[in-house]
């Protein structure tokens, strides 16, 4: 089963979305939006960004 995004209003009121695995899994979630249509709006960008993507792997260094 492919992954999907659910847009949900959360308890301050504010919409966001996230992203579910296949499995039911969270693997990603949004920022607060105003409103519903914001949300999808993010949710829809998100998955526009995520096409192609590259993996980049940031290494933490200690100063």
């Amino acid at each position: 089963m492919a992954g999907k995004f659910e847009i949900y209003e959360d308890k301050s009121g504010k919409f966001r979305f996230h992203l579910k695995a296949g499995n039911g899994e969270v693997v990603a979630q949004g920022q607060a939006y105003a409103s519903r249509d914001g949300a999808r709006g993010g949710a829809e960008a998100a998955q526009r960004a995520a096409e192609g993507a590259a993996f980049v792997d940031i290494e933490e260094k200690e100063e």
